[in-house]
């Protein structure tokens, strides 16, 4: 079994976590995996790429940096066993935390999508950039990674929970310990979602709590779909207010101030 000094990747993320002060059972909740996979990473045993980068953001560690010095598997591939009882390879069911829900009945989800919302700190402009779902075959469930966003470094990804018992869906990121949540209807027949989007904004010195409607439309190409800071001058401005307006007017958001 690989110890810490053949692994420099693992002694980084144990020295990260008596850094925090982070025990291995609140990492595993963080990291939305099973206390059994952090005691496997710690002791240099196999794990799935997604769980590396899952704890190297709660960790505030560099992923790609992490991933180079692993030596846990042959080759250095990163790799997870299926535990009996969780979710692993070949299975087709999110977990129960999540709804429990199958590809087959989410596979509709699965594309590129157009998404747009307000600036926070610039009125009338609209930010733009493209989300996309894919499904996860080593944890079961839909996941969403945010691109071609003009604040890059600010991108998320994370996954989707799909309540059975509920018209929206969640698409909930983790990122060094900060949580960020999107509420939207689920698709409907016009490929799009409605919703409302929760995170902090950097706000002069410190960062505050922000809301505002976001909108996702599924589109089959993305050629000639304009992204980044738009403003009111743009061509694409007018068809983004109005998706932004209707998910107020036709109540998918209400904002109570």
């Amino acid at each position: 079994m690989p110890t810490a000094d053949r692994n420099p990747a693992v002694a980084r993320i144990s020295k990260a976590m008596i850094e925090k002060k982070i025990t291995q059972a609140e990492l595993a909740d963080a990291a939305d995996c099973h206390e059994k996979t952090i005691q496997n990473l710690v002791n240099g045993r196999p794990v799935r790429d997604q769980t590396l980068f899952d704890v190297c953001m709660v960790l505030g560690l560099d992923f790609e940096d992490v991933k180079r010095t692993w030596n846990g598997a042959p080759g250095g591939e990163v790799v997870e066993r299926h535990e009996p009882g969780k979710p692993g390879l070949g299975t087709e069911v999110a977990p129960l935390y999540m709804g429990a829900y199958s590809r087959l009945a989410v596979d509709h989800y699965i594309g590129s999508y157009l998404t747009v919302r307000p600036a926070f700190t610039k009125p009338g402009m609209i930010i733009a950039y493209r989300t996309e779902i894919t499904w996860d075959a080593g944890w079961p469930s839909l996941l969403f990674e945010e691109q071609d966003r003009p604040d890059a470094p600010f991108s998320h990804r994370g996954r989707l929970y799909v309540p059975a018992s509920s018209m929206f869906i969640h698409l909930v990121s983790l990122t060094k310990g900060a949580m960020r949540m999107v509420l939207v209807s689920q698709l409907d027949q016009n490929g799009e979602m409605r919703g409302i989007i929760t995170t902090l904004n950097k706000s002069r010195a410190q960062l505050v709590p922000v809301a505002t409607p976001i909108v996702y439309a599924r589109r089959d190409t993305m050629k000639d779909v304009a992204f980044g800071e738009i403003t009111s001058g743009h061509a694409a401005h007018a068809e983004y207010r109005r998706l932004l307006d209707e998910t107020v007017e036709q109540g998918y958001a209400r904002l109570v101030t």
